[in-house]
């Protein structure tokens, strides 16, 4: 155990500046498990601190580790189990009680002795020791081992003195004058043994000389003593009277503790009362406001809902812990909940009453908007509203049923009003688009509603009717549905380009002001992306949005943006249906329209989307975009599809083909209409497909001319073509442009070549041959002396084309060339011009030959360079 201790010692505690003084191997009682040992320590330095601490081996079993320590200050109680009977468990009462099996009954009692004296000595707070005898705590364990290590070591720790400088020079000064001082010990300690009985003899001999002095001392000590008996008589006559005086204290101090309770709880008790009356007081103005206050107008509204927010104030007050138990708190809350649902039914009432009344208002100002094309301005009704829109916001947090309901009417009185608007609305704008100023008295305005009762499909009837007289029978580019572009002004097109823009402008101010509001008066969130919502207004009236919040509960923020467009669309449901009629109608009068159409709507989508992506607005005219860029396309579709429908005449030349001429048209107009717009790339698309097409078909045609030449179809065509992209200067034609010049410039010199064939065809023949010699072989020079085209028959066939025939040549290809050409595109003369050119380049070339095979022959030709420019230009000026 010693080995152990030293161990520890030097592991353990020495380096966390400690002194182990006891120890003792102990495992817990009643488990099977590893010793350990428990070890009672004091600190090195001051001030000291006893513990007790639990050392462990560790689980590999080289070194001890400390586990758990115990301040000495903590324990309360040591059981050693019996005082009597040896027994070596003990238990320990620190903040639970420890037991313990030692493994002797030596070591218990060793540890129980230690911590005994460590208490007498470092705690004031005495540990209590049960079943430990009392010889043990009195006494210190026998010697040997135990003795030490129940605190014989502290004791003697304590006790030694280390000798100063003089006690040692004493001590070497007495060894010196002993020789055998440190060879024979026991001589030596003999002689000083000696020498000490001397002197105690010496000091009883004077202490007995000194007997009188003795006796003196003691005398006085009697007297000492007399006095100290007087001294406790004093002061024991002083307790007495001080024992009376301490009850009396006693009870005053009694008697103030009572007082200082009874005024701490009365304290108390008036705070919960003052926080009572003060939280869940409503005042007297607020009960009658709440009870029978003026909704209609804005002072009494004012006073309603200050009534409001301070009766949800108090309903909201927050209980403190037994409050609610209370018969006085029960009562004024059911109070406080009758006004409450007594207020949201008076409320809910007279809002139901407000939306019913100006619905009936609304609806008298018709008249007036029905003849122009505006719609009636709904602030008035918003300004109104808007005043009670906190009590509706008080209402969504206190009654959300109630709410729910008010907001289900709104829509329901709502969206009957829209309705009848926008539907005559949009029966004027029909009016205004078919031009029908008469027959609008057939359609028109009927009753003090001023509400329009023709149908839509009497004005689509009406429509067609009434442009019947502009539209021709004629297939076409430009005949959207059966109307001739010639037929169509340009103010016709304007005229409904205004109106549809005047459509679109008085709705999207109208949907704005109206999500505005609901936003404001409803209490809900805005500007923010939202999920997917229901597109079917109908799911309103008994699908997600009374199943969603039956509950009672408010909405969270996303639903509440939902809840912003589904009432748009149940309140708009007629917008995109309407919308649709009108487009519809818009491009049965004129297909031209889809052009105005997309552009319009692509800004005014635009322009939604920019305020809000995921607003109604912006839903509802992205469908409709969707439904005006299918017609667009449709109308493409069908130009290309007309395009390939085209019969030519076959008894009147061809000229410029219907298509080609109406391209021109439709680019100009589109190019005008598209100028800045968002939407231009689906232009670029259109245009890239009718080209093609365009292309296409011009071949196809002048394949199939039996009148005019092919080249003169495609010639003429093509040059309308390239004028046409070079003066609109489409950039996404480019290529195009390109193409159509290269194929002008192709079939013009085609067609020149074709047309003026060989108009000195024997002498174009005799040069044929010439150039078929040299070829052979035969040297230019001495092509004229071959029988067959030697100078005289030369000379021959020279003379069979004098001037008068050459003009006259040239005058009846003129008439030729003029038959084949068309006047509109005025090519006659580029094409003459041509001709006359590749004359003189074949002339140019007689002449050469004659030069290089016939030289110093004297032999030429009778007409010159400048007689074929005098015959072009005179034949050119007399058609």
């Amino acid at each position: 155990m010693t080995a152990i201790k030293h161990a520890l010692q030097r592991d353990i505690f020495t380096p966390n500046d400690e002194r182990l003084l006891s120890i003792v191997n102990v495992c817990k009682a009643g488990k099977k498990k590893k010793n350990c040992f428990l070890c009672a320590t004091v600190t090195t330095e001051r001030p000291v601190q006893v513990k007790v601490v639990k050392v462990k081996k560790s689980d590999k079993g080289d070194f001890y580790k400390r586990q758990i320590a115990w301040a000495l200050r903590d324990l309360a109680v040591v059981d050693a189990k019996d005082a009597i009977k040896e027994n070596p468990e003990f238990d320990l009462h620190f903040e639970k009680i420890y037991k313990w099996v030692a493994s002797s009954t030596a070591e218990k009692n060793a540890f129980i002795s230690c911590i005994w004296k460590l208490n007498q000595r470092y705690l004031r707070k005495k540990i209590d020791f049960v079943n430990v005898s009392s010889q043990l705590l009195e006494e210190s364990v026998p010697s040997g081992e135990n003795q030490s290590v129940a605190g014989g070591d502290e004791e003697a720790v304590d006790e030694y003195q280390e000798l100063n400088a003089r006690e040692e020079q004493d001590i070497e000064i007495m060894m010196e004058g002993c020789e055998y001082a440190i060879s024979n010990a026991e001589a030596f300690a003999e002689k000083l043994s000696r020498e000490l009985q001397v002197l105690d003899g010496a000091n009883i001999q004077s202490i007995m000389a000194s007997e009188k002095q003795v006796n003196i001392l003691m005398k006085l000590l009697d007297e000492a003593l007399k006095e100290v008996d007087q001294i406790e008589l004093k002061l024991s006559s002083y307790e007495e009277m001080l024992q009376s005086v301490k009850e009396q204290m006693d009870q005053i101090s009694e008697s103030n503790h009572l007082i200082h309770l009874s005024n701490t709880n009365n304290l108390k008790l008036l705070s919960e009362i003052e926080f009572l009356v003060n939280h869940m007081d409503l005042a007297k103005g607020h009960i009658k406001a709440l009870q029978e206050g003026d909704l209609a107008s804005s002072r009494g509204i004012e006073a309603c809902t200050n009534a409001a927010d301070a009766i949800l104030q108090c309903m909201n007050v927050a209980l403190r812990p037994g409050h609610d138990m209370l018969l006085a708190v029960k009562q004024q809350q059911q109070r406080f909940s009758d006004l409450r649902e007594h207020f949201a039914r008076r409320l809910a009432s007279h809002l139901n009453n407000v939306f019913v009344q100006q619905g009936h208002d609304q609806s008298s100002t018709l008249a007036q908007h029905s003849v122009e094309l505006t719609l009636p301005n709904h602030h008035p009704f918003h300004r109104d509203l808007l005043r009670y829109a906190k009590l509706m916001e008080w209402l969504k947090s206190t009654d959300y049923g109630k709410y729910e309901g008010l907001t289900k009417n709104y829509m329901d009185y709502l969206s009957r009003l829209y309705e009848r608007e926008i539907r005559d609305f949009f029966e004027v704008a029909k009016i205004k688009m078919t031009g029908t100023t008469k027959e609008s008295k057939k359609f028109g305005l009927h009753g003090s509603s001023g509400k329009l009762t023709g149908s839509t499909s009497s004005l689509n009837k009406l429509s067609v009717q009434s442009s019947g007289n502009r539209r021709s029978q004629s297939s076409s580019l430009l005949d959207m549905g059966n109307m001739s572009a010639s037929d169509l002004d340009v103010a016709d097109r304007t005229k409904f380009d205004k109106i549809f823009e005047q459509v679109l402008s008085e709705l999207e101010p109208l949907c704005l002001a109206e999500q505005d509001f609901i936003s404001k008066f409803f209490k809900l969130q805005q500007h923010q992306s939202m999920p997917g919502t229901m597109t079917e207004a109908e799911d309103l009236d008994g699908g997600a949005f009374s199943r969603q919040h039956n509950s009672g509960t408010p909405l969270p923020v996303s639903s509440e943006k939902d809840m912003i467009r589904q009432m748009m669309i149940k309140i708009f449901r007629c917008i995109e249906p309407e919308l649709n009629n009108l487009i519809a109608l818009g491009d049965k009068i004129d297909s031209f329209n889809s052009l105005y159409m997309l552009v319009k709507m692509s800004h005014h989508v635009w322009t939604a989307q920019n305020v809000d992506p995921a607003s109604f607005l912006s839903t509802t005219l992205g469908n409709v975009l969707v439904t005006v860029k299918r017609n667009f396309d449709k109308c493409i579709s069908n130009q290309i599809r007309q395009m390939e429908e085209v019969k030519i005449s076959k008894k009147s030349k061809v000229g410029i083909l219907p298509f080609v001429a109406e391209f021109e048209e439709f680019a100009g107009l589109a190019e005008s209409i598209f100028k800045n717009a968002e939407r231009r790339g689906d232009l670029d698309k259109a245009y890239t497909k009718l080209i093609r097409g365009v292309f296409v078909n011009v071949e196809k045609v002048a394949n199939e001319s039996q009148k005019t030449p092919r080249d003169v179809v495609m010639m003429e065509n093509f040059h309308h073509i390239f004028a046409t992209l070079s003066r609109l200067k489409i950039s996404c034609l480019e290529a195009e442009k390109k193409e159509a010049k290269q194929k002008y410039t192709d079939h013009l010199q085609s067609y020149v070549i074709y047309s003026l064939g060989q108009p000195l065809e024997k002498l174009n023949h005799f040069f044929e041959g010439v150039e078929a010699r040299v070829a052979q072989g035969i040297r230019e020079e001495e092509v004229s002396y071959q029988l067959a085209f030697n100078k005289q028959e030369l000379r021959k066939v020279i003379k069979e084309y004098p001037g008068k025939e050459v003009k006259k040549g040239l005058d009846n290809l003129y008439k030729k060339v003029d038959k084949h050409l068309c006047e509109e595109e005025n090519l006659l003369q580029v094409v003459w011009h041509s001709m006359q050119d590749e004359f003189i380049r074949q002339y140019k070339h007689f002449e050469g030959l004659i030069a290089r095979c016939y030289p110093g022959s004297g032999v030429t030709m009778e007409f010159t360079i400048q007689d074929i420019l005098d015959y072009c230009s005179s034949i050119a000026q007399s058609h």
